[in-house]
This record gives C-alpha cells, sequence and structure tokens, in this order.
C-alpha cells in the first residue's frame, strides 16, 4: 500500500503472517505429536459420542442442512437466483452505511488551539490563553491542563507533531478524569460554543483522531496569481464550508492578514535630489533594524556585534521616520519625508504554494457523528458550480485525498491477492473451474460485511477494508475444503451428486468450528478496540458467518452447474 497508510498498517499483515506461518508449523509437528500421546483406544466411544454440542450439530447436519443441501442441488438455478437477490440487495443498502477514513480516539484528552491576528505580542497571546484557563477551571470533569504561549505542546498524540515557535500561537492540553461519550461530546460542543465569542482570537476545540497524519479532515487548496483575487474567492470558499452543518474549526490561511508598513519612494524626486534608491534603502534598514558597524571583543576573547541604529524605544512609531535623512550624491543630508510617503497596508501573514503557484489553504475539522461525505458532498457540488476565474482552480486535500489514495491501494491489494490465491489454486486443482467456484465465497463474505456493519452502526472505514483484505484469504479457506474433499469422493468412485451431499455433510462440523474459533479470537478486539478496530472485527465476523453458511448451499449447487456429468480431478 503507498504512502503514509501502507507505513501505518504494516505491522498488522506482518505480524499476521509471522503467527500464521509459525502455527503451521506447529499444526504439522507438534499437535500430531501431543495427539498420539492423549489419544487412547479406550475414549474412542467417548469421542464418538461427543459434546451436547456436537451432537446437537451432527442432528443438525443429518436432518435440516441435509435436506436442504439436496433441494439446492435439485433447484439449482432457482438456489442461485436467491443467492443474487440476496447479494443485489445488500449491495443496495452498503449506501446506508457511510464511508469515513479514520474515527475519532475517544480519549479523556483534547487540545485548544489559539490563534491571534499575524504580528500580535506574546502578551496578547498569553491574555486569551489565560481566559481559555478561566473558563477551564469552572469545569469538575477537568483533572488538569497544560498551556504552552508561543509554541506548540511536546508530542502528546502519536500524529500530532508540535507547533514551531510563534508569538500568536498557543495550545492547551485538556486531562479529563475518565472518558464518558456522552459527557465528553457535550463538553466539546460546550466549550465550542463558549470559546466562539471571544474577541481578538480564534479558538478552536480539537479532539484526538486515530491513524496517519494529516493536517484536517477537510482541506481545499485554491491556486492562482494574484492574491487579492485569491483572498476573494478563499472567503468565499470559507463561507460555503462554515455554512455545512457539522463542520467545525474553519480555517483560512489568507484571512490571517498583517499590518505592514510600506516606504513609499518618489523615484522622480530622488532623481531630482540625486539619491538612489538603493541608498533610501540601505538607510531605512540601518534606521530601523539596524547594521553591523564593527566587533567588541572583551577579556575573556567574546566577541559582540556593535549595531548601528536610529535610537527609539521599545516600539518605532510612524513619527520615528521624521529623523531619518538621507545622503545625497552631493552630500548633501536629504529628510526621507521628501523623498517618500509612509502607509499602513493589510498583508497576508503568510503564502504557502500548492504545485508551486500560491494558494489559499481553507481547513476544517468535522464534528463527531458527522461523515465527511456529509460535508464535502455539498461543498464539492458548490465548487464545481462556482465562477473561478481563469488561471484560479480548486484542489481537494485532507481527509478526502488520503481516503482516495489508500482505499485505491487497497483496492489494488485485493486485486494482487485475488490474483496470486487463483494462481495457487489453478496450480492446487490443476482447473480454471474450480477455483472459480471456489471465489464465490468473496461476494457473499461482502454480504456479511455490509449487514455487520449496519447493524452495528459502523461506517466502511480504513481498517474495515484491511478487514475485507483479510476475508479475501479467510473466507476461501471453506470452499477450498468442500472442493478438495469432493475430488476425493469423486476419485472414489462416488456419483457427483452423493460426492457433493457427502462432502457437505462431513465437513460441515469442521467448518463452523473453524469459524467459531476464528470469530471467538476476534470478539475481544471487536467488543473492546473502540471505533479504530471494531468496524475491521464486524466487517470478518459478518463476512465469515455469511460465507460459511452460503457456501456450504451454494458452492457444491455451482459445482454441479458447472462441472455437468463430469468433473476435472
Amino acid at each position: 500500500m503507498p504512502d503514509a497508510s501502507g507505513e501505518f498498517i504494516k505491522t498488522l499483515p506482518l505480524t499476521i503472517i509471522a503467527t500464521l506461518v509459525m502455527s503451521l508449523l506447529v499444526a504439522l509437528t507438534l499437535t500430531p505429536l501431543i495427539a498420539s500421546k492423549t489419544y487412547r483406544e479406550r475414549r474412542h466411544t467417548k469421542l464418538q459420542k461427543g459434546t451436547v454440542f456436537i451432537r446437537s450439530l451432527r442432528k443438525f447436519v443429518e436432518g435440516p442442512y441435509q435436506n436442504s443441501l439436496k433441494y439446492a442441488l435439485s433447484h439449482r438455478w432457482f438456489t442461485i437466483v436467491i443467492a443474487l437477490v440476496v447479494l443485489l440487495f445488500s449491495v443496495f443498502m452498503a449506501q446506508y452505511i457511510g464511508v469515513s477514513f479514520f474515527p475519532k480516539a475517544e480519549k479523556p484528552q483534547f487540545m485548544i488551539r489559539i490563534n491571534t491576528p499575524e504580528g500580535t505580542n506574546l502578551d496578547k497571546t498569553n491574555e486569551a490563553t489565560l481566559y481559555v484557563e478561566s473558563v477551564l477551571d469552572t469545569i469538575d470533569d477537568i483533572e488538569s491542563y497544560t498551556a504552552n504561549v508561543g509554541h506548540g505542546n511536546p508530542r502528546i498524540y502519536y500524529n500530532i507533531f508540535e507547533k514551531n515557535y510563534a508569538r500568536n500561537f498557543a495550545e492547551v492540553f485538556v486531562q479529563l478524569h475518565e472518558f464518558d461519550v456522552e459527557r465528553f461530546d457535550k463538553l466539546i460542543a460546550l466549550l465550542r460554543k463558549e470559546f466562539k465569542t471571544y474577541p481578538g482570537a480564534r479558538i478552536n476545540v480539537k479532539e484526538f483522531e486515530q491513524g496517519h497524519p494529516v493536517e484536517a479532515p477537510v482541506m481545499i487548496y485554491i491556486t492562482g496569481d494574484n492574491m487579492d483575487v485569491l483572498k476573494d474567492i478563499a472567503d468565499d470558499v470559507e463561507v460555503l464550508v462554515a455554512e455545512q452543518e457539522g463542520a467545525v474549526n474553519v480555517d483560512n490561511d489568507l484571512a490571517k492578514n498583517r499590518v505592514d508598513l510600506f516606504v513609499n519612494i518618489n523615484k522622480d524626486k530622488a532623481s531630482l535630489f540625486g539619491v538612489p534608491v538603493v541608498e533610501i534603502d540601505r538607510t531605512v534598514r540601518t534606521a530601523i533594524n539596524g547594521t553591523t558597524v564593527s566587533k567588541f571583543r572583551d577579556d575573556d576573547g567574546e566577541e559582540y556585534n556593535i549595531i548601528l541604529r536610529m535610537p527609539f524605544n521599545e516600539k518605532i512609531t510612524p513619527e520615528d521616520f521624521n529623523k531619518i535623512h538621507v545622503r545625497s550624491a552631493t552630500g548633501k543630508m536629504i529628510p526621507l519625508r521628501q523623498l517618500t510617503t509612509i502607509e499602513f497596508k493589510q498583508v497576508p501573514g503568510i503564502i504557502k504554494r500548492y504545485d508551486l503557484e500560491r494558494t489559499a489553504l481553507i481547513t476544517s475539522d468535522i464534528e463527531k457523528g458527522v461523515t465527511l461525505d456529509e460535508v464535502m458532498d455539498p461543498v464539492i457540488e458548490k465548487l464545481e458550480s462556482y465562477p473561478f476565474p481563469s488561471g484560479y482552480d480548486y484542489t481537494i486535500g485532507g481527509e478526502l485525498e488520503g481516503r482516495q489514495e489508500s482505499f485505491g491501494g487497497m483496492q489494488m491489494a485485493i486485486i494482487i491477492a485475488m490474483i496470486a490465491i487463483f494462481a495457487v489454486l489453478v496450480l492446487q486443482f490443476k482447473s480454471f473451474k474450480q477455483p472459480l467456484i471456489i471465489y464465490v465465497a468473496i461476494p457473499f463474505a461482502a454480504i456479511g460485511m455490509i449487514w455487520a456493519l449496519l447493524i452495528t452502526g459502523n461506517t466502511f472505514s480504513f481498517t474495515a477494508f484491511v478487514g475485507l483484505i483479510s476475508l479475501v484469504g479467510i473466507v476461501i479457506n471453506n470452499s477450498i475444503i468442500m472442493v478438495d474433499y469432493t475430488n476425493q469422493l469423486i476419485t472414489q468412485g462416488k456419483s457427483l451428486q452423493e460426492a457433493l451431499v457427502t462432502a457437505g455433510k462431513t465437513r460441515f462440523t469442521p467448518i463452523i468450528l473453524t469459524t467459531l474459533t476464528t470469530i471467538g479470537g476476534l470478539l475481544p478486539l471487536t467488543l473492546r478496540g473502540g471505533t479504530m478496530w471494531a468496524p475491521m472485527g464486524w466487517t470478518i465476523i459478518g463476512g465469515l458467518l455469511v460465507s460459511t453458511f452460503l457456501t456450504l448451499i451454494v458452492v457444491p449447487v455451482l459445482f454441479k452447474m458447472l462441472s455437468g456429468n463430469s468433473v476435472e480431478v
């Protein structure tokens, strides 16, 4: 899988591969040894009787299952049509699942980010931070909080990186006593409503999310050359996003303006007085920023720069420019005011580039309980009809871009897996028909996945897709067992009908038991894995349940339909 998603998930398949290899070695060596030491002839009768569960299972096999299989084999087309109707109806219902990338972290922690206007000093940023702290002090659910002014917090969560020094930025990390979903959501909503009205600063409450690092779920890049036009478009797009229900912490980079002081040179006057433009620039820079003219070395050998600049108090004022004089080519000192005009202008706080073009970036978080598609679908529809001037365009990034890349990578992974498995099956069965029969388990697994996610209320997320890839390898095992044993019975002289019924009855119990043990192993992760791993667990469990019961009926039917009166063995 490509990029960050592959790096994020690669430990999972590596762990499974290593575990399966070791389990295979144990099954082929240690298990027979232990069985030879523990099984005795005197226990044979007891083993044949089995437990209550095994006896009930055998009774079900001899009765309802055998009758159902015989009926299905006698009414092949009716069985296939019913299976296809169930499949198509399930695919139709898939649109109600919803698609997401990674869920919220569901931890008793969250972050508050404070952004004041560009050029704001630390005192003003600290003032906004103190206000946030005063609000947090009134909430009993909060155990502690830590504030950093002028710098981001240290790396507290695995996919959030600290922000570098900035005088107009502060970050507060909040720790709760415990995590209760309902109280946590109410607290987040309350704080967002409270901080929204604070003047002079943008205060965002950010929940932690699972997955690889993404700046924000919603990211829209607006590209173009003219900053004024770009700002107007960015303001409109910001409004489009903010209007969508579920969009929170909407941010527009170009809205973070700062006020700069511009020295406009009258080149005609400068030429008339014989003052080079470069001399004006050098003089102003020396007066305001200072110029190193020499060095001073103390008795300890330490060197210090000697800076020449104009004397002024803590901050320069427009009146201080009246004190600056510029030397002309004839040596005369000309007042700066005679050659320039001083004015204040608003300029973008930061200019970003995307694909080497000037870019405005609009970002937003998604409120819990709202999917990305519910926010982005209306926004993209409006952007498609927006009258972008020539040379200006938009690009969608963030979670939607990451999801498309990751899901595209996983689709390729599924295709590669299916081709590899098909090649192995062709070599095993020396046939192309029988691997196709075995593959019928895969769409039936999708049926189980769809209904499992619908019933449990989970979306089709990144981990659910991982579960679907896992199903490709897991569910066909049952079909392999059925087809392989049917072939063995046919080589022993049984008729096709008799071989199919016998194979179904004989392999029913081990297939059910292996399915149940797999589900039992997944249940702890599914029930206690939170929003991150529950979709994967339910995907595999639902897919296994449905594919197991349907393949016990449909695989024999397809085997008979495709084999006719003869079979390749």
